[in-house]
Parts: C-alpha cells; sequence; structure tokens
C-alpha cells in the first residue's frame, strides 16, 4: 500500500486476519502504519525507485491516498505491476476537472462547473450561473484545503488568481443548496463483482468530516436507490478496483449532485469497521484480490462514527488515561486511535457507537441519541471534557 497514514494502518489490521502481510510505503517510521506493519518502504509517492521497492515481489499494489503521479503508475504497469486501481480508474479521483468532465459525459449528476483559465473565466461563469460560486485547486485538495467559498465574484476571481499564480490548475463551480452531505461506498473486484454499503450522511465542520450516521435517517427510498446505483455504476464505468467512496449533494429540491470521488477506504467507511459485517479496510483487501466480496450489511439500525480531532488546547491528562475515563463510563464505545501526535484540528483517530437494535433509522429521537453518545466519546477524548458536564466525582 503506497501510503503510511491511518487507512494503511488500519488496512494491516485487516491483512493480518486475512493470512496477508500488508508492505507499506511510509514517508517516515513514525507514520501510522509503518509503526505497526513489519514490512515498511521508506520514500516518497512521487519516487519511482521507492515505488519500484515497494512494488517487488507483491501480489498487488494499492493506496491510502490518491496522489502518486500516474505517469509513474504507467512505468509500474509497464514492469508488470498489478496496480488497482489503475492509474486510468485513478485519475478521476486526482483531478477534478477530469473527473467532472468525464461523469459529465456519463450522465451523471455534478453540480455546473467551468475551468478557469483567467478571470474572465469566473465573470463569464458567474454571468450564466449567477452567485455565489465556488472555487477549487483542479487536484491536491482534501479536508477542505484547496476549497474557496466565494463571498461574491470579485472574491471568486481573487482566490482563482492566487491559485493560478501558485501554478495551480482552477475551476469555479456553483455553490449548491443542500439539505446535507452523503455518501456512497461501494467496492468492485477485478471479475466485476460489485458491492454496496448502507448510504451515510455525513457531517462536515470547517471542511473536515466530523461525524458519519449509518445509514442515513430520514433517506427517501428512490434517492437511496439512486445513490447505490450510481456508486456501482461509476466503479463499473471508471474500471475501479477496491473500494470507491462517492461524496453527494443531496439537494434541497431532492436531487443527488457528485462532489468528490476517492479510490480508497475512506472517512465516510469507518463505521464498517465495527458496525458492518464486512469492514471497508477487508472489502478493499478482497476486491484488489480478486477475492469474492464480503456481505456489507449493517449488525444494527444504526451506527455512528465520530472523529476524534486534536484540541486547540491539547488536554494535560494523557490519552491512556482518557481512554480509561472513556471505558469506565461508555464500555460500548469502540475507539481507533491512529497512532498520530495530537495537533489542533488533525485526525488522530474515530469513535464507533452501535445503537440499539430495537431502535429505527425512522425514529429521530433514537438516531439523537446515538449521534450524541458518539460525539460525546469523541470529544472527551479530543478535549478531556464531557460535553453532558458529567463530573465523575460528582457520579452515584
Amino acid at each position: 500500500m503506497i501510503g503510511g497514514g491511518q487507512l494503511a494502518r488500519m488496512t494491516h489490521q485487516a491483512a493480518i486476519a486475512l493470512g496477508q502481510t500488508l508492505r507499506v510505503l511510509a514517508v517516515s517510521a513514525d507514520d501510522p502504519a509503518a509503526q505497526v506493519s513489519p514490512d515498511v518502504v521508506i520514500g516518497a509517492h512521487t519516487d519511482l525507485d521507492a515505488l519500484r521497492r515497494a512494488a517487488d515481489g507483491a501480489d498487488v499494489l494499492t493506496f491510502d491516498h490518491e496522489h502518486v503521479p500516474t505517469e509513474l503508475l504507467e512505468k509500474l504497469l509497464a514492469d508488470g505491476v498489478n496496480v488497482a486501481p489503475p492509474p486510468s480508474a485513478l485519475i478521476h479521483a486526482q483531478d477534478k476537472l477530469v473527473m467532472r468532465r468525464r461523469l459529465e459525459a456519463l450522465d451523471a449528476p455534478v453540480p455546473r462547473f467551468a475551468a478557469v483559465a483567467g478571470p474572465a473565466d469566473v465573470d463569464a461563469f458567474a454571468a450564466r450561473v449567477g452567485a455565489p460560486l465556488v472555487v477549487k485547486t483542479a487536484r491536491g485538495g482534501y479536508d477542505g484545503r484547496g476549497v474557496t467559498l466565494a463571498r461574491d465574484v470579485a472574491d471568486a476571481r481573487d482566490a482563482a488568481e492566487r491559485h493560478l499564480a501558485a501554478g495551480a490548475a482552477v475551476l469555479v463551480e456553483e455553490k449548491v443548496e443542500m439539505r446535507r452531505e452523503l455518501a456512497a461506498l461501494v467496492a468492485r473486484s477485478p471479475f466485476g463483482q460489485g458491492a454496496a454499503w448502507p448510504v451515510v450522511q455525513t457531517v462536515q465542520r470547517d471542511g473536515i468530516c466530523v461525524e458519519a450516521i449509518a445509514p442515513a435517517p430520514n433517506l427517501d427510498d428512490d434517492l437511496k436507490s439512486a445513490a447505490t446505483q450510481l456508486g456501482l455504476r461509476l466503479a463499473e464505468e471508471l474500471g475501479v478496483v477496491g473500494v470507491l467512496a462517492v461524496e453527494l449533494f443531496e439537494t434541497v429540491d431532492g436531487r443527488l449532485l457528485v462532489n468528490e470521488l476517492a479510490m480508497r477506504p475512506h472517512n465516510s467507511g469507518h463505521w464498517t469497521m465495527d458496525g458492518a459485517r464486512t469492514s471497508q479496510f477487508e472489502q478493499h483487501l478482497r476486491a484488489v484480490l480478486d477475492y469474492p466480496l464480503g456481505d456489507t450489511a449493517p449488525i444494527a439500525p444504526v451506527i455512528v462514527m465520530a472523529n476524534v480531532l486534536g484540541a486547540q488546547q491539547i488536554p494535560q491528562i494523557s490519552m491512556d488515561e482518557r481512554l480509561h475515563h472513556l471505558f469506565a463510563r461508555m464500555p460500548d464505545a469502540k475507539v481507533h486511535l491512529y497512532g498520530k501526535s495530537e495537533r489542533p484540528g488533525r485526525k488522530i483517530g474515530h469513535v464507533n457507537i452501535i445503537g440499539e437494535a430495537t431502535g429505527s433509522v425512522d425514529d429521530d429521537a433514537y438516531v439523537v441519541e446515538v449521534r450524541e453518545r458518539a460525539s460525546r466519546a469523541a470529544h472527551w477524548l479530543s478535549h478531556a471534557e464531557w460535553t453532558d458536564g458529567w463530573d465523575p466525582h460528582d457520579a452515584h
């Protein structure tokens, strides 16, 4: 697996159960996956020699991020390396303009957009679509980076000029009037078998996913089916091998629009580690190794994943002590820590809370209760503060 981050770390856990060894190409020995894998190559994903060392003797080469240059992957293919997903698919997760144009050609729903070579292109798009606008770099942005929600057309022009001056390819999109964000997570094998988990609702704060609710509550059956079928169709049309996450906008008028694609395990699927019969990490390995895919059914009516983010002020008590208190109060909380040092806003882990089997995703009070418990647990691990004001010294 190219990349030594938390996705590779959690894929390594799944590999052990399947009797596999996951070699990782990591930047340093401190990377989350490098801390736990017995087979580590240290190097950069932009270094062909490092990529070749990582691929040497492997059954398949896959990724925990989208940033490996496709021209280097084409050279690995020429070497006979089994690259999954192949660069012809991966480019659609790397370059938003390539993705938007291909999806438009496939008649998949996307926001209105335009490539920007200069300020005049922003003006022309605004005259056609109106404001507000979103300016994006075509490559490299994640967790809100490279994305500017413009206040007005002048602000959009300024943002585009800044990115262009830095050498980035730029596009401008309409700001979608959305009800919420959803994600359709699917997997596809080289044999062509597909599998899909329930569509989930994701909650973003400052461009970072903070919560995923599975299945998405109060989702119309037609939209649920449309999102799932869209994910499976795109996996087939783009030639994806492995997990594909299709991030979606549900608009206020009841439509679906594709926002982003990711061709790897994804934050919106972390709930599957404890809440589905087959986790996204096991499924990704099954897919790239061309095993039959696993059952994607959830094990409870609602599962909520909450990300643990580094606090602005790092708590004085250690993470070990925070875990101790969390487990004492919430013994059913499933915690996954990434082996990362704490810094403000950094994803350092996540918590999964499995709802009671007697609940229903259509019961708003039940969903709110499961969400509150997940948020409370994650906030405690981040801040060493209970959101409900609970004090163990006052507890009886």
